[in-house]
């Protein structure tokens, strides 16, 4: 019996690779077995080659037609919604558990700290977006407290030189995505997501700001779950953090707000401002988005394999 269970990562981009060196670093239960790629020249599949993984630039198929397919029980894909329905279909066919890192939403949505140990044994699961990694923790956190959560809106700001061509082409998938989230995972009734790349120089953190309204929860029972939740999130993202205390607003019954779709509700307000610095395994520390979906991919597939290893020892 191994006491790693191999995996493979298809996308071989800054997603992609970042994981492998993730996965290469720090996984107790995984270990890499391929990566896939369709660019022959890209620097993810000349990085593997030299860190002596398998590797193929032909995608799928590719995969597919490796001879150590057969032992890849984990399949992490990094490219794009599009890709991910086909992949998906010729994976689960042979089964393969598929992590899903794509705004694809073909399997239910984990956030680790929230549901990962719900869906552990579902055979496909998505990883939502950066932004929903990154702040529906903090809705949850809201939620587990109040009575009721009416609205959670979440700001994601990225570098723009984080958001590379997948990212950029997703961006309505990725506002889509977040905001079911916020209500599937995060509890709120009704979600919103904005996402804004910034130009500036140098690089910015990835910074995100999380609004909900919510009743039934005191401003100091909301902040001590905030809290938690942060120090829940930061065991596998050491650079999440509050960048400033939680802050609060009554809505009273004299001011209600307008949330479109529930109607005039009032309640507590409660900001949160979170930055989220990269560990720089291959990524700049800048590059926050993306290593928090790393990250949350890898503990998402360890955790699994982990709980398989045990079966298989038992």
């Amino acid at each position: 019996m191994s006491s790693k269970i191999k995996c493979a990562i298809i996308g071989s981009g800054n997603i992609g690779t970042d994981l492998m060196i993730k996965i290469m670093r720090t996984s107790k239960n995984l270990e890499m077995g391929a990566m896939v790629g369709i660019d022959p020249a890209s620097d993810g599949l000349a990085r593997a080659a030299r860190l002596g993984v398998a590797t193929t630039h032909e995608g799928i198929e590719g995969l597919t037609r490796l001879p150590d397919y057969k032992d890849i029980q984990v399949v992490f894909d990094a490219t794009s919604a599009k890709a991910h329905l086909t992949n998906d279909a010729i994976l689960r066919r042979d089964g393969k558990k598929v992590i899903d890192l794509t705004p694809a939403a073909v399997g239910p949505f984990i956030i680790p700290v929230v549901n990962l140990k719900d869906n552990l044994d579902q055979p496909n699961v998505n990883m939502v977006t950066c932004g929903g990694q990154a702040t529906i923790p903090i809705v949850h956190a809201v939620r587990r407290v109040a009575k009721r959560l009416v609205y959670g809106e979440i700001v994601a700001s990225i570098s723009s030189k984080s958001a590379g061509p997948g990212t950029r082409a997703n961006i309505d998938e990725f506002t889509e995505t977040t905001s079911k989230a916020i209500e599937t995972v995060g509890g709120a009734e009704k979600g919103k997501a904005i996402i804004i790349l910034n130009p500036a120089e140098p690089p910015l953190i990835m910074r995100d700001t999380v609004f909900t309204l919510s009743q039934g929860a005191s401003p100091e029972e909301i902040e001590a779950s905030i809290t938690e939740m942060v120090a829940e999130v930061q065991k596998y993202v050491p650079g999440y953090r509050l960048k400033q205390k939680v802050q609060f607003e009554h809505i009273g019954d004299n001011a209600p707000v307008n949330i479109p779709g529930i109607g005039e509700v009032s309640g507590l307000k409660t900001s949160v401002f979170l930055e989220v610095e990269g560990a720089a395994h291959y990524l700049p520390a800048y590059a926050g988005n993306l290593d928090i979906m790393t990250s949350a991919a890898l503990v998402t597939a360890d955790r699994w394999a982990e709980s398989k290893l045990k079966m298989e020892a038992a």
